[in-house]
């Protein structure tokens, strides 16, 4: 059994509250969602094959112990439960990222699962998993990407009628090039949001476009 890898890349953590980390991403490849604005679909396809030891031994080689399994939609892998067994033991901090349509009820607890739940605007809200939130706990986050008032309000609702804040640590991040981060901002302020806002920090650190960082 092996992996499709899309990439593997060592740079600055540019999301999610390790945001400014260094850290190793290991982005798989294939997806299940289309969402309008996604900014990865060059990981719906192509990457190599690679068993789960080729992928250790490049992690290794970057001597970082801050980790993210990424996609794509990482848990459409089988794979990628012994492989995130294997950093856990080898003593990596492992942060997934997935896109909230798929379980993540088989993830070792002290993985730090960064649950995407899709707004309206990205036109895949109706696959969003809400029993995800059962196997959330508060080192977890609950990333909203929102491109305008409607999808705020939308992920607002969503954190009232959920008590998503006393769940998992909630992020509002806008997309880029189409909300502006200083008016997500003030929304957040006005309505004393118990959420941080996140910018996507290496799309203003490199070239939006830019591959591997």
């Amino acid at each position: 059994m092996s992996l499709r890898v899309n990439e593997i890349f060592y740079s600055i953590q540019g999301e999610s509250t390790y945001a400014g980390r260094p850290c190793i991403f290991v982005r798989l490849t294939g997806c299940n969602l289309r969402c309008r604005w996604c900014d990865t679909a060059y990981a719906f396809h192509g990457g190599e094959q690679r068993s789960v030891e080729q992928v250790l031994e490049q992690v290794r080689a970057y001597k970082c112990p801050l980790i993210e399994i990424t996609g794509g939609e990482p848990l459409l892998q089988e794979e990628v439960y012994p492989l995130i067994g294997h950093l856990l033991h080898d003593g990596y901090e492992v942060l997934i990222e997935t896109g909230g349509s798929l379980s993540v009820d088989r993830l070792d607890p002290r993985v730090v699962k960064i649950l995407d739940l899709k707004a309206p605007g990205s036109e895949m809200d109706p696959c969003n998993n809400l029993e995800n939130l059962r196997y959330l706990d508060r080192k977890d986050q609950i990333k909203f990407v929102v491109a305008d008032r409607q999808d705020y309000e939308w992920a607002k609702r969503l954190m009232a009628e959920h008590g998503l804040a006393d769940k998992a640590q909630v992020l509002f991040s806008p997309v880029f090039g189409e909300l502006h981060p200083g008016t997500l901002a003030e929304w957040i302020l006005t309505d004393r949001l118990d959420a941080r806002l996140q910018i996507q920090l290496h799309k203003y650190l490199w070239d939006p476009n830019r591959r591997g960082v």
